[in-house]
């Protein structure tokens, strides 16, 4: 029996990641019964350690079975840097459990787009992204070429407000020959309060992370519902 108000729970590693989550939730899943955990050591733990060790893999772990102890019905973790845990949770649990970015990529990839720009406003945001577009290629878009364009404007981490950001980010991309593209990804949860602005600038759909994965967990746990917005994305 599908529940009217679905318990989903996010785990996040910043505060900032928690807020942006749960607004994009607002916005494209509604109807879900929102839980927050955070641990804000989990990122800095991992950097210090030079990336993920063995010890935070169990307690990331360890986070996800509390949050299914509690009865979640979807579980998304927002830092991207513990992506790889979930496919060891897929394993334990049969509930849905989403990287911070993998709904996003799926979409664009299913989508129409020839060529599609990762934009950023940190250096290891960009690869990081781009791996994980390439690994989801061949089960999700193997019968179609796919063109990726690549643009970091750092300044637009130190920028003042959304619009400001947004200018930055379509500078870089206008920088880096992205002026064709057919939709824009941002990596980084930290940018999704630049989508309309630089949805206006480009002419074209931007996709967030985290609005993308509270319409996929929508469309897993109220199948029978109208999605709000099935693109999850801004488009011009």
């Amino acid at each position: 029996m599908i529940e009217p108000h679905p318990l989903v729970a996010m785990i996040h590693a910043v505060p900032s990641g928690a807020r942006i989550a749960q607004e994009a939730f607002a916005r494209e899943f509604p109807q879900a019964t929102v839980w927050n955990v955070l641990d804000d050591r989990l990122l800095d733990d991992a950097r210090a350690a030079g990336g993920l060790t063995n010890v935070l893999r169990r307690r990331m772990l360890r986070l996800i079975g509390h949050v299914m102890d509690g009865g979640a019905q979807g579980v998304l973790l927002t830092c991207s840097s513990y992506g790889e845990v979930v496919d060891t949770a897929r394993a334990l649990w049969h509930v849905p459990v989403l990287k911070s970015d993998e709904a996003m990529f799926k979409a664009a990839l299913a989508g129409p787009y020839r060529r599609i720009a990762v934009v950023a406003s940190t250096p290891p945001a960009v690869p990081a992204a781009v791996t994980q577009l390439e690994t989801l290629v061949p089960t999700v878009r193997s019968d179609r070429p796919l063109d990726i364009v690549t643009a970091l404007s750092e300044e637009a981490a130190a920028a003042d407000n959304a619009e400001s950001a947004a200018r930055h980010l379509a500078d870089a991309l206008h920088a880096a020959d992205g002026t064709d593209v057919d939709a824009v990804l941002l990596a980084q949860y930290s940018l999704t309060p630049t989508r309309e602005v630089l949805a206006a600038l480009l002419g074209v759909p931007v996709l967030d992370g985290a609005g993308a994965a509270a319409h996929e967990l929508r469309l897993l746990l109220t199948p029978d519902r109208q999605p709000v917005n099935p693109a999850a994305a801004v488009t011009p």
